[in-house]
């Protein structure tokens, strides 16, 4: 086995040890602290290299190779008895090696920019121990075996994301938002954890891969696929759809997804890890790794139950999120929106298309949302903290690196043809979900991708063109090297990185396939691909039309002036810029029926369990005292009593038996005389 396979451990641990040590420092040993931040990403970016070089060696097999190495972590019962002893590993395969450079790589672009953005907080030290533990996590997830150490690591990065959405606690706003997506997290979570046990109980692991024992493995999957519940379920649907509700929370999937846009309260920086390369994609991820159990029933035919449900909630999801962002206001909550949009598009992927698919679109949206997010900051850094886009504008002039960059983002994003990576990984969705059993899926993707175009339209409008609508943009200026080199990084990646899985050269998709990829130009112009790309770019010029129609051609004047959209619709408008109420429905029911069953349960255990409890507390009481009378006034009573008597008797006694002969021998004589005289008076009486 090959060294990196061996070391693979070392990707995770190294970021966790710049955690580690940075916890211990000091306030202002910021320059230590970003050192071992940045120095552990750099190390693990080498690293994950040399795993993907090494998995790119072993691909083009016909089939993917997956290098596993576990080990026991503790023994619980008989070593002799199977199944006592829990084991972790970890895996290199495709799948793995190419989410490790993406999230080293795009880790690291934000671990650099962070020095630059977060340079005069006060916390600096404790930011980037919170950034590196939460890589560290994220990393671990990415290689880990088993669905046990996935789990495990997934809830540090959930922890570490509540750490760094709350990172500025002394805002209510912010602490507010960390809560909020702790606690909804925690709800998928929950599911996710069924589903471990439910797995476990069935296969007897949680190992993935394991010589042909794993829970992912042939023999388990069919003994999965056969078994029923009594609902008539397939076991390995069920278990699929628990763990899925796990990475609906994660990735922010309708229902699920209310916490991810109160997130943006976080550093910008946190915003761009969060929601572009890590905590958001590891949902999307975890659905791709235990995809053959989702993908397995009985028979091999039709579209399994568990993939139909991810495709039906990334469908819906990416129009739900999309359509809300056309109505937002903050530069950041628009970007929030659209991630939501964007990871719904994923799982439209992945269940229509397979892990590929939906891969591809999860590599490429890494690269331009880091980048529109990063230059999100780079704006509000600028404009002194604004974040509100109507009192933005003109800015393309005075952050012309950013507005260069940032186009770049955008025109990715919305999916601009040919030249942008978000045009093939997009197209690659819409042409399989084109293929699946039902075309509504189908439909509402193309509605998204329009609403896509067209936000982002508006956006950018908003920001960068016209003149300036506030008095606090007169300082307006370009961001630090220190800032901008990343997102000239970014950007160069947004573009390059749709090439690789192209129709003309599927190089990625064979890549995490295991099949070789060859390039052909031919198959651009196949009638179906030529077809599709056609309506693709369609959409897409009709996005970006239909936003500089409303919003570039007349740029708004003033902050206070009504939205185009909203002048043509203003209903509609205060519905999506409202996001359908649906904060306001879940406070209404949701938190409503939870604070009731609250006071429910505090009625219940004040005048319920507590009454009861207080009840045979008097009665445990009473019985005392009942005890301590019968104890004072009967039983002590009676024997005080007796030992008195005894006392008294035995004095007297004790004065007959002085220990004097002569008082003896008096009493004797007086004894002997009484006794004579009784004798002599009885006989003289007879």
């Amino acid at each position: 086995m090959d060294w990196i396979v061996q070391t693979l451990w070392l990707i995770p641990a190294l970021p966790l040890l710049a955690a580690a040590l940075s916890a211990l420092l000091k306030q202002r040993q910021q320059r230590l602290a970003a050192i071992l931040a940045v120095g552990s990403m750099v190390f693990a970016l080498g690293l994950s290299s040399a795993a993907f070089i090494n998995a790119v060696e072993h691909s083009g097999s016909g089939s993917t190779v997956k290098q596993v190495v576990n080990f026991f972590w503790f023994q619980a019962g008989d070593p002799q008895i199977e199944g006592t002893a829990l084991r972790l590993g970890w895996v290199l395969d495709p799948l793995g090696a190419v989410m490790l450079v993406m999230v080293s790589l795009v880790g690291l672009l934000i671990f650099i920019y962070s020095l630059g953005y977060m340079a005069h907080d006060e916390n600096f030290t404790r930011f980037f121990c919170f950034l590196s533990l939460f890589a560290s996590a994220m990393l671990g997830l990415v290689i880990a075996n088993s669905l046990l150490l996935l789990f495990i690591c997934w809830e540090i990065v959930g922890l570490t994301s509540y750490l760094l959405i709350g990172f500025w606690y002394h805002k209510p706003s912010a602490a507010a938002a960390a809560k909020k997506a702790f606690i909804t997290t925690r709800i998928g979570d929950l599911a996710l954890l069924l589903g471990m046990v439910w797995l476990y109980s069935e296969t007897g692991t949680l190992l993935f891969y394991d010589g042909g024992k794993g829970c992912l493995e042939h023999s388990a999957l069919a003994t999965l696929a056969v078994q029923t519940t009594s609902l008539g379920l397939a076991v390995s649907t069920g278990i699929g759809l628990l763990i899925f509700c796990g990475a609906i929370g994660k990735s922010g999937q309708v229902p699920l997804h209310v916490w991810l846009p109160d997130a943006m309260e976080g550093p910008t920086p946190v915003s761009a890890l969060i929601h572009a390369a890590t905590m958001v994609a590891a949902g999307v991820f975890l659905v791709a790794r235990v995809y053959p159990l989702m993908a397995a029933q009985p028979g091999g035919g039709g579209v399994p139950g568990a993939l139909k449900v991810v495709t039906w909630v990334g469908a819906i999801t990416a129009i739900f999120a999309a359509s809300i962002a056309v109505a937002q206001t903050d530069i950041k909550r628009i970007l929030a929106y659209s991630t939501v949009s964007q990871l719904g598009f994923m799982m439209l992927g992945l269940g229509a298309g397979g892990v590929a698919v939906g891969m591809f679109h999860l590599i490429t949206h890494a690269f331009f949302k880091a980048l529109l997010f990063l230059g999100a900051g780079s704006v509000i850094h600028g404009c002194q903290d604004e974040q509100d886009i109507r009192r933005m504008g003109g800015l393309r002039t005075r952050m012309p690196v950013t507005f260069a960059t940032y186009t770049v983002g955008m025109l990715a994003l919305s999916g601009f043809p040919l030249f942008f990576s978000g045009f093939w990984s997009k197209e690659a969705i819409l042409h399989s979900a084109l293929g699946w059993i039902g075309l509504a899926p189908f439909y509402l993707g193309v509605i998204a991708a329009l609403l896509t175009a067209f936000y982002m339209t508006r956006q950018v409008c908003y920001v960068f063109f016209g003149s300036s609508r506030s008095s606090r943009q007169g300082e307006a200026h370009e961001s630090p090297p220190v800032m901008t080199i990343p997102l000239l990084v970014l950007a160069i990646f947004s573009v390059l990185a749709g090439f690789i899985g192209t129709p003309a050269w599927p190089w990625f998709q064979g890549f995490v396939s295991g099949q070789p990829a060859t390039g052909h130009l031919g198959r651009l112009f196949e009638p179906e691909v030529l077809r599709l790309m056609l309506l693709s770019s369609a959409i897409v010029f009709a996005g970006l039309g239909l936003g500089w129609w409303l919003y570039g051609r007349t740029p708004v004047r003033t902050a206070d002036d009504p939205d185009a959209l909203e002048g043509l619709q203003p209903e509609v408008f205060a519905l999506l810029k409202r996001k359908y109420f649906l904060d306001e429905i879940y406070e209404a029911s949701v938190i409503r029926f939870n604070a009731f069953w609250a006071q429910v349960c505090d009625w219940l255990d004040h005048w319920i369990w507590s009454g009861t409890v207080q009840a045979f507390s008097f009665l445990v009481v009473g019985l005392a005292w009942l005890d301590r009378f019968f104890d004072e006034y009967v039983v002590n009573a009676g024997f005080d009593e007796g030992c008195r008597r005894l006392t008294t008797g035995g004095a007297f006694m004790s004065r007959l038996r002085c220990g004097r002969v002569q008082r003896y021998l008096r009493l004797l004589g007086v004894a002997t005389t009484l006794l004579v005289l009784l004798l002599i008076w009885g006989c003289r009486a007879s």
